[in-house]
């Protein structure tokens, strides 16, 4: 579907209608295994990207039209569609990490990502440094002859801080090193890694590609030859594939993302303001205001700005007890990118303490954007006068 914008990929990439029955939403194939010929391989060794189905582990036609839709969306050559986020971030770095090599992560990550970084990967002997990658010479000077991965998010969980794709692939390939980047609070509607020399591009598709809140599932996308081999050392043999139940699920909210970017933003820039404007309220984090402070790099980077807010009040843990209990549009529980609008307090010392464990500068820099602990929202597609109120009503209650 060359030439095809980027609405008509999210409806049409990947699918055709069944030939048999003329069907035009692709079939649910919900099979494990497929009728093979006499002689078939019975090892992953033998598996090539044009060969017939064999078991669902190895490859669904379900999965593979979510898989064909994402890779069209994300200009990428190739996709690998994963039972969640975790586990294909978990699955690139088996692929591409040895013992003695050297992985960069960013400091503020999703907090399995830096947890298991911490205590799984440096196990396996993989030496890992934490660095804040909005921050390019920072970047340069934990470099070494040894570093084989950079690993960024952006924008960042949860605290909405952006790095530089450009600039960050950049000095990262000067240096040998592949870039991987966590796009999932971007979505392809914002962001497309790729095309600011990503190497790599990860989501969790739980988020707002599926967008209901109804299935879990991750994504890996990058080069055809490295997801080829991915897909056949690690993806099929750890196991971790995405179940084509799910990934029917996703495929169907996925048509509808682009739509639903543009609800969350709308009414994301709403609520922003309506915060920043609240007399309760001690901070609002929003790339898609000029108070956020890379708003010119979101400008340049984001052609969308989505719906995650981080917002700060006096005395936050008494605020997530009252808002838990007054808010009645808004649902006080984890996750984000649903159709319906989350919030979740993180305190910062909790946050440094279990997850990130930075140095006393990166602890500091985290504080700058955090404080003692940040309210997470993600505004869904409700009417925003809605939110508004209902967030009005909690606060006032404090």
């Amino acid at each position: 579907m060359k030439g095809q914008r980027f609405s008509t990929l999210a409806v049409h990439a990947g699918e055709t209608p069944d030939p048999v029955t003329g069907a035009s939403t692709p079939n649910l194939v919900l099979s494990t295994t497929f009728v093979a010929e006499a002689g078939s391989t019975f090892s992953v060794e033998g598996l090539t990207e044009d060969a017939p189905y064999f078991y669902t582990r190895w490859k669904n036609p379900t999965v593979e039209v979510l898989e064909k839709k994402l890779a069209a969306l994300e200009g990428a050559q190739s996709c690998i569609a994963f039972a969640s986020g975790m586990a294909a971030i978990t699955s690139l770095f088996l692929h591409q990490l040895s013992p003695g090599d050297h992985l960069i992560i960013s400091d503020v990550t999703y907090a399995a990502a830096a947890e298991i970084t911490r205590d799984l990967f440096t196990r396996l002997g993989i030496r890992v440094s934490r660095v804040n990658l909005s921050e390019p010479e920072a970047l340069r000077r934990a470099l070494t002859d040894r570093t084989r991965l950079v690993f960024a998010e952006t924008p960042c969980n949860p605290i909405l801080r952006l790095t530089d794709i450009a600039a960050t692939a950049e000095i990262a390939h000067q240096a040998g090193a592949r870039l991987a980047v966590d796009s999932t609070f971007a979505t392809p509607v914002a962001t497309r890694p790729v095309e600011l020399g990503a190497d790599f591009v990860v989501h969790s598709l739980t988020k707002y590609i599926c967008g209901h809140g109804d299935a879990v599932g991750g994504v890996l996308l990058g080069p055809a030859d490295q997801l080829a081999d991915l897909r056949r050392r690690v993806a099929i043999r750890t196991g971790g594939v995405l179940s084509p139940f799910n990934a029917w699920l996703i495929n169907r909210g996925l048509a509808t993302l682009p739509l639903r970017m543009r609800a969350h933003q709308e009414g994301a820039v709403e609520v922003a303001r309506f915060l920043e404007a609240h007399p309760r309220v001690t901070r609002v984090v929003y790339p898609g205001l000029s108070s956020h402070p890379q708003s010119e790099l979101a400008r340049r980077q984001m052609k969308n700005f989505a719906g995650m807010i981080a917002f700060q009040v006096e005395d936050g843990p008494r605020a997530a007890e009252v808002l838990s209990r007054q808010l009645e549009v808004i649902h006080y529980a984890v996750s984000l990118g649903h159709h319906r609008s989350l919030i979740f307090y993180l305190p910062t010392d909790q946050m440094l303490e279990n997850s990130f464990r930075l140095d006393d500068d990166q602890a500091h820099a985290y504080r700058e954007y955090a404080r003692d602990g940040i309210f997470r929202l993600s505004v869904g597609i409700e009417d925003p006068a809605d939110l508004c109120e209902d967030l009005g009503r909690a606060l006032n209650a404090l």
